[in-house]
């Protein structure tokens, strides 16, 4: 069995990015996503594109981890951890236990957001904390200070010499498609030290999975044909919240983000337009410095504000518009952005109206930029009915494009943006619309509707003896013993259900019947015929060391949507969606229930949380 084909794949970046099109190609693209140049010696366009582009990643990737592995170092120290591991580490040691080898496993009990799936996430940050797990001088007297005064000295200078050199982990694929109750790590090494690890692994998976899998969702609900643009930073709970928000979600299935610090770690095109601030600071067009523009196959500089100020009578006469309506601010603002950014021109036109100024001060500015052969890009919508708002706006393109002989202008890009929802984007899709780019922020970073996946970290196993926590809750109750895990495909490639073994059973074998019993459900043993079968475990982590590549998040992100792709629609509806099977093997069930009737050998169980 082979696990290429759920392993995320290596892809290489050749050129730049038109972010807003879709596009790579070895040229700069007119879309979005490349850091601004600079503020132009000259009123010449920039050479290049300042928002299409992308991010050339090769030339920066050995950069790249490291500083993304010192990201890591500064957020997620091993003090980045609940005061009890540190009691309950000291415990085992004076009881002489601290060396026992011992297995959590790390996983979650339901699928968030009423769903069927989760995307797992934060497998990378996870290997990266590992490989610098270490206390530092100050860390263990910080610990002194906080411990009872009765603590054995000796055990801070065993926290000294910590590390995770005897710790191994196997683990899901960053980005596969994960179930409930579906081990996605499992931790292995002295008791002591695999006990320190639980809250910082939790911390680290717990938001990254859910945050991805509510990308995942918003995918769904937005189809294939839409760009999808994360700007949730300002309503991230904290900077770490919205680095990793702009991370996962692009894993998820975003597009861009607007993050420049993710940006630049993680390699994620990064994507801007205009605030509202910047039309309104704009009141009169004797404000609009420089007002010529050098065309863009030309070298002679040419009265721009002329030009547009020509263009918007033609524009009203066309379309039976005022002038008089037309707020002279916004015409300074936009005009001004566009000689600043020829190639890249993408203004939010609903500052005042929508229909009454802000299209028709487009218009003018991006068919006086067609006339010095540059290509606009499209507009924002930032408030109201944007279904209603984006048709019209088509509209006018389309009049604009045939009267005025301009072909392109018919297809300039609509961005819409205005508290986005998963809800509202499935409304959305019901209805006409002519959008094209869907920004979205507080719904997306803060999943709304469910703030928590509620991953856990539970002892199975200690001196190679099964452990398991019985609970009146069935559903908290844990499976005892090291485990296998494997996913049945049928015979077109779809999952079919995930089959969670022991690990020294065989694994399942391609027209074999196995018996099973399904999770959480109180059914009777059943039976499949696999006719494939593929593993869902990688050994990633041993003797102190990264054991295979870290995948960038692009790559992440082909691995996610490829492992999405391959699920049948119907465990991947947003609402009610059928329940995917995960079962457990007839060993795995036969020592539940002997440890239930407390007759398997060495049956001691743990009862705590």
């Amino acid at each position: 069995m082979q696990y290429s084909t759920l392993y995320p794949g290596r892809t290489t970046y050749r050129g730049e990015t038109d972010i807003y099109r879709g596009r790579i190609d070895g040229e700069g693209g007119a879309g979005l996503g490349t850091r601004c140049p600079g503020r132009p010696a000259a009123p010449r366009a920039a050479a290049g594109s300042v928002f299409g582009g992308g991010v050339k990643m090769a030339a920066q990737l050995s950069e790249a981890w490291v500083t993304l592995e010192r990201s890591v170092r500064e957020r997620a120290p091993p003090l980045l951890t609940d005061l009890y591991q540190f009691t309950m580490a000291y415990a085992y040691w004076r009881a002489g236990r601290h060396q026992e080898p011992a297995v959590f496993e790390l996983f979650f009990r339901d699928n968030p957001f009423s769903g069927g799936f989760s995307v797992f996430a934060g497998l990378t940050d996870c290997l990266l904390f590992l490989r610098n797990f270490h206390f530092t001088d100050e860390d263990v007297e910080y610990l002194r200070s906080v411990l009872p005064s009765n603590t054995d000295p000796d055990f801070f200078t065993f926290l000294k010499g910590l590390d995770c050199s005897a710790v191994s982990i196997s683990a899901v694929a960053e980005g596969t498609v994960v179930f409930a109750r579906v081990p996605l790590l499992e931790v292995s090494g002295p008791l002591a030290v695999v006990q320190l690890l639980e809250t910082s692994l939790l911390c680290l998976v717990n938001y990254a999975s859910l945050v991805c899998t509510n990308a995942a969702r918003f995918r769904i609900a937005a189809g294939p044909r839409r760009r999808l643009l994360e700007m949730g930073l300002r309503r991230a709970q904290g900077p770490d919240g919205g680095l990793t928000a702009s991370r996962y979600t692009y894993i998820g299935g975003f597009d861009l983000t607007s993050n420049a610090l993710a940006g630049r770690l993680f390699g994620i095109p990064v994507a801007g337009t205009m605030a509202h601030s910047y039309v309104t600071s704009f009141s009169s067009l004797e404000e609009v410095w420089p007002q010529t523009l050098v065309p863009s196959e030309g070298d002679d500089p040419i009265d721009f504000l002329s030009l547009v100020k020509g263009w918007l009578g033609r524009v009203c006469q066309l379309l039976g518009a005022r002038p008089q309506q037309v707020r002279e601010g916004e015409l300074a603002a936009l005009l001004s952005y566009a000689i600043a950014y020829p190639n890249n021109f993408l203004p939010v036109i609903d500052s005042y109206n929508v229909s009454c100024s802000g299209v028709l001060c487009f218009c003018a500015v991006g068919l006086a930029l067609c006339e010095l052969q540059y290509q606009p890009l499209g507009v924002r919508l930032d408030s109201g009915d944007l279904c209603k708002q984006s048709v019209e706006v088509r509209c006018v393109f389309r009049e604009c494009s045939k009267h005025f002989s301009v072909p392109k202008f018919e297809s300039l890009l609509i961005v819409g943006t205005n508290s986005v929802s998963e809800q509202s984007l499935v409304e959305l899709n019901k209805r006409d619309n002519e959008i094209d780019v869907v920004g979205v922020g507080t719904h997306l970073v803060t999943c709304t509707s469910q703030p928590s996946l509620g991953c856990v970290y539970k002892l199975v196993e200690v001196r190679g003896c099964p452990r398991m926590k019985l609970s009146e809750d069935p559903e908290k109750s844990t499976l005892p013993g090291r485990k296998a895990i494997y996913r049945l495909l049928d015979t077109e490639g779809h999952p079919q259900m995930d089959l969670i073994c022991l690990s020294e059973e065989p694994a399942p074998k391609v027209g074999v019947p196995l018996n099973y019993y399904p999770l959480g459900l109180n059914k009777a043993v059943q039976s499949v015929t696999p006719s494939q079968v593929t593993s869902l475990r990688l050994d990633v982590f041993s003797h102190g060391e990264i054991t295979l590549p870290l995948s960038t998040a692009p790559e992440s992100r082909v691995h996610a949507q490829t492992s999405l792709q391959a699920m049948y629609p119907h465990h991947k509806k947003l609402q009610e969606p059928e329940n995917y099977t995960v079962a457990i093997s007839e060993r795995i069930h036969l020592l539940v229930s002997n440890i239930r009737k407390g007759n398997s050998k060495g049956s001691h169980f743990l009862l705590s949380n």
